[in-house]
């Protein structure tokens, strides 16, 4: 079947937020006409919560501090077939979403991600992108999976990532969601896509302490024995 085929659906669109409030108008605009935007507030302190929801987002609050806490928030509170993560600091653009969410429903893909390709200078700084391709070298060691890039916009079925069992709260949850889907036998692609300078101050990898706090969760990731692929698949549902 033609991915281009396939009738655009309605998603919701997990959206991480800590202190975005000048990034927020820009990413909520960009969401595709009938997506419903969920905005996890993390302990924002600029006002970020009642901005989103001004705009017509859903505000989860999750008290517990850590990427992988939000973006699980999010897909507890989600409700669509298909669910998309995007990073609120409008690096990435969700607009960008309705294509992956295609690939999905044309039973293409099991998990498509987002090949961040920089645009810009300071898009993606140098140890960030280090901290990268060491950890999709990893990857492949670890699950065969020939990937370029574990960026944050991506796209999967609801029911499915729930029955991935996901655990990690901290920064190795992006990296736990590939790995658990290639151990259930997931398809999982890349697309490319523009990566931008982020709006306002980085939170983890602007940083090399950051990025090493976060190479440092992934790889705790890797370290976990794979499950027995025929009862993550019976339980995500995806064969």
């Amino acid at each position: 079947m033609d991915v281009t085929d396939v009738t655009p659906m309605t998603a919701d669109v997990v959206l991480p937020c800590l202190d975005e409030a000048l990034a927020l108008p820009w990413v909520l605009g960009r969401l595709p006409a009938g997506w419903r935007a969920i905005v996890v507030d993390n302990g924002s302190t600029d006002g970020s919560a009642t901005l989103a929801a001004a705009l017509g987002a859903t505000v989860v609050h999750e008290s517990r501090r850590g990427f992988g806490a939000a973006c699980h928030a999010g897909l507890l509170a989600a409700q669509a077939e298909f669910v998309c993560f995007c990073d609120c600091d409008a690096s990435l653009d969700p607009g960008l979403l309705p294509a992956f969410v295609r690939q999905v429903a044309a039973g293409e893909s099991d998990l498509v991600l987002g090949r961040r390709r920089p645009e810009g200078a300071g898009a993606w700084p140098p140890h960030a992108r280090a901290g990268n391709l060491a950890l999709t070298r990893m990857l492949h060691r670890r699950t065969g999976l020939r990937l370029h890039d574990l960026g944050p916009l991506r796209a999967a079925r609801r029911e499915a990532l729930l029955g991935l069992g996901l655990t990690d709260r901290r920064s190795g949850y992006p990296l736990e969601m590939v790995v658990r889907a290639a151990d259930a036998g997931w398809r999982v692609t890349e697309r490319d896509v523009p990566y931008r300078p982020r709006t306002g101050k980085s939170k983890v990898t602007g940083t090399w302490r950051g990025t090493w706090q976060a190479v440092r969760d992934m790889r705790r990731v890797l370290a976990v024995p794979a499950t027995d692929p025929d009862a993550l698949q019976a339980a995500a549902g995806t064969r």
